[in-house]
């Protein structure tokens, strides 16, 4: 007999706890409206595509001059730890977001998660190492880390994303006690869960800021495609001119997540005592090897198809997704003016583009409001207290409209303004 308590802190982890409650809650209700999940809309996605990606990615490994046994070999066996997406995801960033990087500095992951587990491992050397982190922040991230044993210290978010000014203070403050702050990790672009970004004006302070207090910045940009307008605001990496920054990328929201495929960019200079230098990006392939040996190359060849037929632009092809869930945010945003105006004392903010909002009420949203709103209301969304490491979030919600009809969210946001009327009274 085992005895829980003798297991890894990350088996009880409150954060991987609150995302197991949510999937328990969905099974229990699978007739409520779900507002809490942030997955692509499934009608996107067709098992037919999978065929046609393969054979386009294929078709371009016999243009590159790969023999019919090469082309088998890619696709079956064992392959480069760094993947063979490279030069296709460099060529991606270049068009799309104007970040101009070797494809040597192309890690292919297994997901984006795995990304920050390689990047965590690879950065945080030592027990005074520690990384901060926005608060609220995606469980993924700081689960991560709580997996690696590796400490998070929270930067309060504002309503334009993170303060460069206060990221400063904490990282002189951890230095001031005696740990060093290896990275920052935010989500400049329509954060989830907050759904905010940051002004232009931000994100060139805040790398002034991560030179200042020699941090690196991790920029996890899942949702920066889907803004509600055309003019997209630079990626953090399209600004780094001292190769501050780590992005990471995935294809789960512009391909399928299905293919659980990622990348990290990380073209750092690393010398050794010799003086020889690599990238960052070849030096943690030694992690990844040891964590997933390689990335699936037939899931790679899935999403190398995606890439080749698109040109290697996503704008272009995610046009169709963009414009609904530019339609679906609208309509959250419009069903909660509807639904809450004559609760006076509910607020949400109103992002301007991804998947997220959040909705202030006033009564405690915890794991038995959740229950009683699948159960006796229909509706179903995320506690904010998930996403923060203290007592943040207790009074707040997160609304997710990626996944639904425009119908269902009016429907849902009705039934959760029921809900909330009906337990302040």
């Amino acid at each position: 007999m085992l005895a829980r308590e003798d297991l890894h802190a990350s088996v009880t982890d409150p954060a991987s706890a609150s995302m197991n409650f949510l999937n328990e809650v969905s099974a229990r209700f699978p007739d409520a409206i779900s507002l809490a999940a942030g997955r692509p809309y499934e009608g996107f996605h067709s098992t037919d595509d999978l065929h046609r990606y393969l054979r386009t990615y294929l078709a371009h490994l016999e243009r590159l001059g790969l023999d019919p046994e090469q082309r088998q070999r890619q696709l079956l066996q064992y392959g480069r730890t760094n993947g063979h997406l490279g030069p296709l995801i460099a060529r991606m960033l270049a068009l799309d977001e104007g970040i101009e990087v070797p494809e040597q500095a192309v890690m292919v992951t297994t997901g984006a998660q795995e990304a920050m587990v390689v990047a965590l491992r690879g950065l945080c050397a030592g027990p005074r190492d520690v990384v901060l982190a926005v608060e609220p922040c995606y469980v993924g991230f700081t689960g991560a880390a709580r997996l690696l044993g590796i400490e998070v210290v929270a930067v309060p978010e504002t309503a334009d994303g993170l303060d460069p000014e206060t990221v400063l203070a904490v990282a002189r403050a951890v230095r001031a006690d005696g740990r060093r702050p290896r990275a920052l990790y935010l989500v400049p672009n329509f954060a989830n869960p907050s759904g905010a970004s940051m002004p232009v004006p931000t994100r060139r302070r805040l790398l002034d800021v991560a030179a200042e207090a020699d941090l690196l910045v991790l920029e996890d940009d899942p949702y920066g495609l889907f803004g509600l307008y055309d003019e997209p605001r630079p990626a953090l990496k399209a600004l780094d001119t001292e190769q501050r920054v780590v992005y990471l990328g995935s294809f789960a929201k512009s391909c399928f997540p299905g293919a659980r495929i990622g990348f990290l960019v990380a073209d750092q200079s690393v010398t050794d005592r010799q003086g020889r230098r690599t990238l960052l990006a070849e030096e943690l392939s030694t992690v990844k090897s040891l964590l997933t040996v390689n990335t699936s190359p037939v899931a790679q060849a899935l999403v190398g198809g995606f890439l080749v037929e698109s040109g290697c632009s996503l704008r272009n092809a995610v046009q169709e997704k963009t414009r609904f869930y530019r339609r679906n945010l609208r309509t959250l945003l419009a069903a909660l003016e509807h639904s809450f105006a004559e609760q006076p004392r509910v607020r949400w903010n109103a992002p301007d583009g991804g998947f997220f909002a959040v909705l202030e009420v006033p009564l405690t949203a915890d794991r038995s409001l959740l229950e009683t709103s699948g159960r006796d209301y229909g509706v179903l969304w995320t506690p904010m207290s998930f996403f923060h490491s203290g007592e943040g979030g207790r009074r707040a919600l997160r609304l997710s409209c990626s996944a639904l009809e425009p119908a269902q969210i009016e429907e849902g946001v009705r039934r959760l303004a029921r809900l909330v009327r009906d337990r302040t009274e």
